[in-house]
């Protein structure tokens, strides 16, 4: 449960400095690195979140779900017309 709870707080992280860089953008007019240095931390921001899912996923911590549907069995008829 803590290892879905890491995720989550780092893609809250990832959000804030997307936000952060976007009013640095619109406040500085190129007059600082700040812009630059938000899109450097959301970059090492997702590394680390990749790095935390396939950490997760070969651990077992979390497992994928059956978002493939499944293939329709021949027995089945469609009854609409």
């Amino acid at each position: 449960m803590w290892f879905k709870v890491l995720i989550v707080i780092n893609l809250a992280l990832i959000l804030i400095s997307l936000v952060s860089g976007v009013i640095f953008l619109a406040k500085d007019n190129g007059k600082s690195n700040r812009v630059v240095t938000s899109l450097t931390t959301r970059v090492a921001l997702s590394v680390f979140l990749i790095c935390l899912l396939v950490i997760g996923y070969l651990t077992g911590q979390i497992t994928p779900h059956g978002v493939v549907p499944q293939p329709i069995s021949p027995t089945t008829t469609n009854t609409q017309k």
